[in-house]
């Protein structure tokens, strides 16, 4: 990574008390001072491989929390990143700092420099263009991939309705009552009952601090390619989704069905575009559907794992 960030928000740690998250941080630093946080929870005996958890928009590593210890009971090593501006990991101020590059590079610094191997990766929302875009590049390190809810850029993907009206509200902090209100967006996303919705929104307003620490948050939205597409990778994202369909890994795609954001016939559309991938529809799941749907999540990967 190039370009050092001059004005850096650390989130002090007790931001992240009292949420149900109790994982040990790990960090590991870039070229340009950055510091990232990732989780990195290693079984007993021998691993069978590595998971690789990507998040998106406007989340961090704690979407996973309900899957990182089952995960590990499988025997597998678990590893799931905070991309720079959310999280635990260093929050560069400057919108204009954050580009989908970046967030590309940092994941492939991370990923080499843990010299991770026979990964399983698992992405949603932003972390598919991302995750997806990073592995193609070195391919020799991983095994197999679950895409859920996201999806990749070209020509003929139709953005629906859902897409554009997110974009529209947040390039308009007014709509979004002049903030970017992480933990109520996360929040009132989910589709299935019984969630305890103040720990959900205290978790995911956790990593910010303020309306400066938010810079991420906010540019995430700008960079959807229909609207910008040199920052949004819009070129890579289309090759990648080609290279994809011949790719030669097990891909297995899971989406829940309640998104108005990547619907579950489009996730069904993708999935008969790749050689031999599979497609499993979670009911009444919404967009952030580790949340919503931990365990029918975990389901299919066992079930993939074991066929």
């Amino acid at each position: 990574m190039s370009g050092p960030a001059t004005d850096v928000v650390r989130t002090p740690d007790d931001h992240f008390a009292g949420i149900g998250w109790e994982f040990e941080p790990h960090y590991l630093d870039h070229s340009d001072g950055l510091r990232q946080h990732y989780v990195d929870e290693r079984p007993e005996g021998a691993e069978r491989g590595t998971f690789l958890l990507v998040h998106g928009e406007p989340t961090w590593s704690y979407l996973y929390r309900d899957m990182i210890g089952p995960l590990v009971d499988l025997g597998y090593r678990v590893v799931a990143p905070d991309h720079l501006g959310f999280g635990r990991s260093d929050k560069p101020t400057d919108d204009a700092w954050y580009t989908i590059a970046r967030h590309r590079h940092a994941l492939d610094h991370l990923v080499r420099e843990l010299d991770l191997r026979r990964i399983h990766l698992v992405v949603q929302d932003w972390g598919g263009p991302i995750g997806l875009c990073t592995a193609m590049a070195d391919l020799d390190r991983y095994d197999r991939f679950f895409i859920l809810n996201t999806w990749l850029h070209d020509d003929t993907f139709e953005y629906s309705d859902g897409v554009r009206a997110w974009r529209q509200m947040a390039l308009d902090p007014s709509h979004l009552g002049g903030d970017m209100p992480t933990g109520t967006i996360v929040a009132a996303s989910l589709r299935r009952g019984g969630h305890d919705a103040d720990t959900i929104t205290r978790a995911f307003d956790a990593p910010f601090t303020g309306e400066a620490s938010k810079a991420g948050a906010r540019r995430f939205p700008l960079c959807i390619p229909f609207g910008e597409p040199e920052l949004g990778d819009a070129a890579l994202q289309a090759d990648t989704r080609a290279r994809l369909r011949t790719a030669g890994l097990p891909v297995h795609v899971a989406f829940g069905d309640a998104d108005p954001i990547f619907t579950w016939q489009w996730g069904q559309e993708w999935a008969a575009e790749i050689d031999g991938a599979t497609f499993d529809r979670i009911p009444g799941a919404g967009h952030f559907l580790q949340i919503d749907a931990p365990d029918d999540v975990l389901a299919v990967i066992r079930s993939r794992i074991d066929g």
